[in-house]
């Protein structure tokens, strides 16, 4: 699954000055880590933002923090959610956004997924980065930046934990497109019920679910490249039902119906392979 989903702002800051740059992880760690996302915005008043849950779990790494809500540390990592998020912030802020896929956040932080389950938690509490967010505020530029991110996830990745094989089995089954959790746990050798426990375990939601968010993230995709396709079509693309079904499961997970957002804006990175 890519690093891509959907933010949606409470006002407008489309127009906003301010620098943003998309990267990709080395090869290396393309299985880990989906996406880096520099920015360096001025403040332009407070704001309430409205994320969906990911297929990814995001790590905001902050060299100017702005100031959040209540329950939003300074560089906070979101876990895996099956819910949205509102938060709120105002004031410039400066930092990484790094998003890291199931395999890569469990070995990164060495702990079952299901800790950080619709939670926000400081990554400070999850790793020691004090050094690593001083070199990257001392680097001369964002390429600099990245590269010291590189350098740094590669070395704790190689030391982390492995997703159990069937459990990354059943992830990326799941990533790729629809699939039945009775056929899903026949592939692994497992229970319906053991595949659900481990799967939960391990990446934080169950298989449904996790399924669910898959499906929701290839629509915001298809969206962002195809806007104009009427919703009837975009719901029988994107494996719904039908378009019912479809304005059902984005509100649930989304906060809102998909006239309401929109093409997806704010964060929104597009799959690495264009999907």
């Amino acid at each position: 699954m890519g690093g891509w989903g959907l933010v949606v702002p409470r006002r407008d800051i489309a127009r906003a000055p301010g620098e943003r740059v998309l990267r990709w992880p080395h090869p290396a760690l393309a299985a880990h880590v989906a996406s880096y996302v520099a920015h360096d915005l001025p403040d332009v008043g407070a704001n309430s933002w409205q994320i969906t849950p990911l297929s990814v779990l995001t790590w905001m790494i902050d060299l100017d923090a702005p100031a959040r809500g209540a329950g939003v540390p300074p560089s906070p990592v979101l876990g895996l959610r099956d819910r949205p998020l509102r938060v709120e912030q105002t004031g410039a802020s400066r930092g990484i956004v790094v998003t890291l896929t199931p395999l890569g956040a469990y070995a990164l932080f060495g702990i079952p997924l299901r800790e950080l389950t619709n939670s926000v938690v400081a990554a400070s509490a999850l790793l020691p980065v004090g050094a690593l967010t001083e070199r990257l505020a001392g680097a001369a530029d964002w390429a600099e930046r990245f590269r010291l991110l590189d350098e740094y996830l590669a070395a704790k990745l190689a030391r982390g934990p492995v997703l159990a094989a069937p459990v990354r089995h059943a992830w990326d089954r799941l990533s790729a497109g629809p699939v039945r959790i009775d056929a899903l746990a026949d592939e692994v050798g497992w229970s319906r019920q053991h595949l659900n426990a481990r799967f939960r375990e391990q990446i934080g939601l169950n298989p449904r679910t996790a399924g669910r968010i898959a499906r929701l993230n290839r629509v915001l995709a298809l969206m962002s490249r195809a806007s104009s396709l009427p919703w009837a079509e975009v719901a029988h693309l994107g494996g719904y039902s039908d378009q019912a079904h479809l304005v059902r499961e984005f509100r649930a997970l989304t906060g809102c119906s998909p006239t309401e957002a929109g093409k997806p804006a704010g964060l929104f990175v597009p799959p690495r392979d264009g999907a």
